[in-house]
């Protein structure tokens, strides 16, 4: 694609190449732009703020690989207001700046794209009932909320309580002075450690996944070590010590992915639905699995395990630690009955 068209704060222009031709406007505008959701793509087009050589058009659009596609100002919706939920929530450290908790996997931490529906069960929805007090930097829809987690990744945030605290504590994160070492059990044996320093974007033809891929994406740099090696009936895996500098989108997941070593349960970058038994091959075909030999884990296995940070108050050195929670210890308790 060809972006040589005029770029303001208000609107923007792309020229479509034929490598895209016969794809959805949609789909085109969703890996065009960046940080964007194919949702919010939708709403700017069905809001007559897309034209398509002049003329407003359907998100469905076919493109041919020539058009010149202009973007009008943004998508204009309610805003998303969180209201308290009394869900349990794993306060590891609170004072009257700031709070440390243990987000369980399964929950967003925040509202986004799809409507008020997803406003329910949310980490700010429990955020809200427990704390008299979140800044709100983040707007209504995100109170308290300085950096965040996927839906299925477990483990440790810092949340602020006040506007001061939340620019200190988002300030240690554009500095990369706070420190975050995630546990990540990976599929197969990379090297005994070593540095990923890819860019990452989003996936032109997959708006849900992030890509290293393509040019021009946002540096992320991720530091691994191999804590321990395990050969087991269903294949070899590796558990691993992840440090990351940088906290983009899906970062830990894309960058492992890169390198062949998809995170075990991440379906989305390549990791299997489930685990096989390797049988010995016959006449070069694998035989078939009985379902009773399959090992599944239902979220990938990824836990951000210790959380460190200078206090933006008091200038202490705060250190915070988890352990892999029962879900991720039982999964990995059957990979280890079945090391051979």
């Amino acid at each position: 694609m060809d972006t040589g068209g005029s770029t303001t704060d208000s609107s923007q222009s792309f020229r479509v190449t034929p490598e895209d031709a016969g794809r959805r406007l949609d789909q085109f505008l969703t890996g065009a732009l960046a940080n964007i959701s194919r949702a919010r793509v939708q709403e700017l087009i069905e809001q007559h703020k897309v034209q398509v050589n002049g003329s407003t058009a359907r998100p469905s659009l076919k493109l041919r690989g020539d058009e010149l596609i202009e973007i009008h100002g943004e998508a204009e919706r309610p805003p998303l207001k969180a209201t308290p939920e009394d869900i349990p929530l794993d306060i590891v450290f609170e004072d009257e700046y700031l709070a440390v908790v243990n987000k369980p996997a399964g929950m967003i931490v925040h509202a986004g794209a799809g409507g008020e529906e997803r406003n329910r069960g949310t980490l700010v929805n429990a955020l809200l009932f427990h704390f008299q007090e979140l800044s709100g930097l983040g707007g209504e829809a995100r109170p308290g909320i300085v950096h965040r987690l996927d839906k299925d990744t477990s483990g440790l945030m810092v949340i602020a309580k006040t506007d001061e605290v939340h620019r200190k504590l988002a300030a240690q994160f554009a500095s990369r002075q706070v420190k975050k070492r995630y546990i990540a059990l990976v599929s197969g044996w990379p090297a005994e450690k070593g540095t990923v320093a890819a860019e990452i974007s989003r996936d032109r033809l997959r708006p849900t996944r992030m890509t290293t891929r393509r040019e021009g994406g946002r540096a992320a740099v991720s530091h691994f070590v191999v804590r321990r090696k395990l050969e087991t009936k269903y294949g070899k895996f590796a558990l691993l010590d992840v440090n990351i500098e940088t906290g983009r989108t899906h970062q830990i997941r894309v960058h492992l992915s890169s390198l062949h070593h998809p995170v075990v349960g991440d379906t989305l970058y390549g990791a299997p639905r489930a685990l096989q038994v390797q049988h010995t091959l016959r006449r070069g075909k694998r035989e078939n699995p009985n379902k009773e030999e399959q090992l599944s884990l239902t979220r990938n296995f990824l836990h951000a395990g210790t959380l460190e940070f200078i206090h933006p108050v008091t200038h202490e050195r705060m250190h915070f630690e988890r352990a892999i929670p029962d879900d991720l210890q039982n999964f990995l308790k059957k990979l280890e009955l079945a090391i051979v």
